[in-house]
């Protein structure tokens, strides 16, 4: 078993979170994204998408999107159980990761892309996408606020993968030149609640 790795890009941090959490370990192969190794002949043999992280399975298997290998990995390890415990909620942890992924993490994803200097050689750059997207992450991480007013996770009582996505999230903001508000009490302890774990240095 392999997993590829991007290092410091956003989404191989949340697998290495869940297997630090799970207490796994798992060979990793860097893949420098810099110096564009993603986009080589060898890496889309194993992802044609050329994205990471790639899960390669002792079989040849080839996972890849990172909530399938962490759905992989928490099969072989259930305990803690990450993505919930028992139907209604694994039902909240799913509803809360897509919120996380499609209402902060794309939208700090998007910022990142299309207004930071360093993707010009990766990204057809749209500013204006970039720039439309800011009011979307400040509207969302307001209402995740609210939320965790009567909570200590963003799913519940019990930390969850729905928290490793939103602290990657959050943590993304710094490179996208993206502020936490001030006012946003609750979000400013979940997020050094959970950034206080050792997974999180993963």
């Amino acid at each position: 078993m392999k997993l590829y790795d991007g290092g410091r890009a956003p989404n191989p941090p949340r697998v290495r979170i869940f297997l630090a959490e799970k207490g796994m370990s798992v060979p990793i192969e860097p893949v420098d994204l810099g110096a564009l190794e993603h986009k080589t002949p060898a890496y889309a043999a194993i992802n044609p998408l050329q994205r990471v992280p790639a899960l390669v399975l002792d079989d040849g298997t080839v996972i890849t999107e990172s909530m399938a290998i962490c759905r992989y990995f928490e099969g072989l390890r259930p305990e803690p159980p990450l993505l919930g415990r028992g139907g209604r909620e694994e039902a909240l942890v799913e509803m809360w990761n897509r919120r996380m992924e499609l209402n902060l993490y794309e939208a700090v994803s998007a910022v990142f892309r299309h207004l930071h200097p360093a993707m010009r050689e990766m990204e057809n750059q749209v500013a204006e996408w970039g720039e439309a997207n800011k009011p979307r992450v400040v509207e969302f991480l307001a209402l995740l606020d609210r939320e965790l007013q009567d909570r200590l996770y963003v799913a519940g009582d019990h930390y969850t993968v729905a928290d490793i996505t939103g602290l990657v999230a959050v943590d993304f903001m710094r490179p996208a030149k993206l502020d936490m508000p001030e006012e946003l009490g609750n979000v400013r302890r979940w997020h050094a609640q959970i950034a206080a774990r050792p997974s999180a240095k993963a």
